[in-house]
């Protein structure tokens, strides 16, 4: 009897090494992220894949160029066919945009993808993608969970080889790419952009749809260890970047992360531009140049400037919490016309419920060739038009005691001064924000990495950077 309770035990914290966060489960590799408990995750996921009505067409996998990240893939493929599932298994490594393409244009169950995005090196990852082409719903999710509660951690893999077949899912998206941005203006404006692919998947993609003189590619090679950095299209990753361009001298820069899901963009002086820039110049260029309408929907931690935009154009906006998931379910039931989240992600529905880091990067060069104006001419007039904003965030490393503690503070709504402002509201949507005069502060753990962040906007680079100073020294 003992023993038999020991088993039991045994099997539930194996089970609970397997945590879905807010975009997938990720874990440090050979730690918590092993074949094991990679069997764990794929048979939940399948149970909820042969419950499909679209069971018949199969599922995809895809993978990104971390560590083990294919034989990650081969495996989660073997594990889905021995539950008779016919598995489309990317024949190389591409970007997640791409697996929610062919999940919708394919017509299948869903997708997986073996990434851990931004993540350190040491993680991998295990996104579920559905059938409609983005990231799997939160009502999805749980029922995965309870899948993954019920599964037998010993339960014998026996795969189905015949059902596993190589597919040329990269070629596919490419083709998605070049029908939904004009390519052929912007190979014509002979515009010169510099590529950092941060070792990522989304190498060797731009140069495949244009003119290879035009891109000056940078990082685009095979490094599982990322050169010891997180691929993350954000200002502290990417110092040796911005060196290099200011030897190229390219017009523009585009930057992606790990999975090229996100983007961030130098523009022709080498400032970075980041995604809440780039979801408002979208935003004005959809609305006021292609007359396009529609709702808008944008996470707890992008801009305020959108609302103001929102305002001027009569648009519904829609705020959600952190997480491209929850934007990604609202283009699946509402007339989104874009939507988007402050790490990177930008979606638009026409293209895809899904943010796709490169398309948004090709979106932006379309803009700028169009218009025949740089990118920091049309930063500037937001600016103008706006009022100027900045942004920025911190990752706190801090012990599990010292995070509770400053999120509990955080959630009574308790400061009444951020430095030397003065706190004029609060809200907690997702996380704790605090708007001040001039800006706001968000205070939230991550739902990937075992951080503390700290976001940051205010009308002046010098407030971001007092008010992230006294939020980290009370932290």
């Amino acid at each position: 009897m003992f023993l038999n309770k020991f088993l039991q035990l045994y099997q539930i914290t194996r089970r609970m090494q397997v945590k879905f966060g807010t975009d997938g489960w990720r874990a440090i590799i050979a730690k918590d992220y092993t074949f094991d408990n990679l069997k764990l995750a794929t048979l939940a996921a399948a149970d909820y894949f042969i419950n499909h009505p679209n069971k018949a067409n199969g599922v995809c996998v895809g993978y990104d160029t971390r560590f083990l990240s294919p034989d990650f893939a081969h495996y989660a493929s073997r594990v889905l066919s021995s539950r008779g599932l016919r598995v489309l298994l990317s024949d190389s490594f591409i970007p997640t945009p791409a697996v929610s393409l062919y999940c919708r244009d394919k017509k299948l169950a869903g997708g997986v993808v073996i990434t851990a995005s931004h993540n350190p090196p040491v993680y991998n990852g295990f996104k579920i993608k559905a059938s409609y082409g983005g990231s799997a719903l939160p009502e999805t999710v749980s029922v995965i969970e309870k899948h993954l509660a019920a599964v037998n951690p010993d339960s014998t893999i026996e795969p189905k080889e015949h059902l596993i077949e190589a597919a040329d899912i990269q070629s596919y998206y490419l083709e998605h790419l070049q029908s939904h941005v004009d390519l052929d203006a912007i190979r014509d404006s002979r515009i010169h952009i510099a590529h950092n692919a941060m070792y990522g998947a989304g190498q060797n993609i731009i140069t495949r749809i244009l003119d290879t003189s035009q891109v000056h590619c940078y990082h685009c090679s095979h490094n599982p260890g990322f050169r010891g950095i997180n691929p993350e299209p954000v200002p502290r990753y990417i110092n040796d970047f911005v060196d290099f361009c200011k030897n190229a001298k390219p017009d523009v820069s585009i930057i992606n992360d790990g999975d090229a899901d996100r983007v961030g963009m130098l523009d022709e002086h080498g400032a970075f531009i980041d995604s809440h820039k780039l979801f408002a110049i979208i935003l004005k260029y959809l609305v006021e140049e292609k007359k396009k309408t529609g709702e808008v929907a944008k996470t707890f931690a992008l801009t305020d400037v959108i609302d103001k935009i929102c305002r001027k154009h009569n648009l519904v906006l829609h705020l959600l919490p952190v997480g491209f998931k929850h934007v990604s379910k609202l283009m699946t039931t509402n007339d989104i016309l874009i939507g988007g989240e402050e790490s990177g992600g930008i979606g638009i529905t026409s293209y895809l419920p899904e943010r796709d880091g490169i398309f948004i990067g090709l979106l932006i060069l379309e803009i700028m060739v169009k218009q025949g104006k740089t990118l920091s001419y049309l930063v500037q007039e937001l600016f103008d038009e706006y009022g100027s904003f900045y942004y920025n965030r911190l990752d706190l490393q801090v012990n599990e005691e010292k995070k509770q503690a400053i999120i509990a503070k955080a959630s009574k709504g308790s400061f009444r001064t951020l430095a030397q402002y003065g706190v004029t509201g609060f809200n907690d949507l997702d996380g704790y924000k605090y708007h001040f005069d001039g800006g706001w502060l968000l205070i939230r753990p991550s739902g990937t990495e075992p951080v503390l962040r700290l976001y940051c906007e205010a009308d002046s680079p010098e407030k971001v950077t007092s008010v992230l100073n006294y939020a980290a020294g009370i932290a």
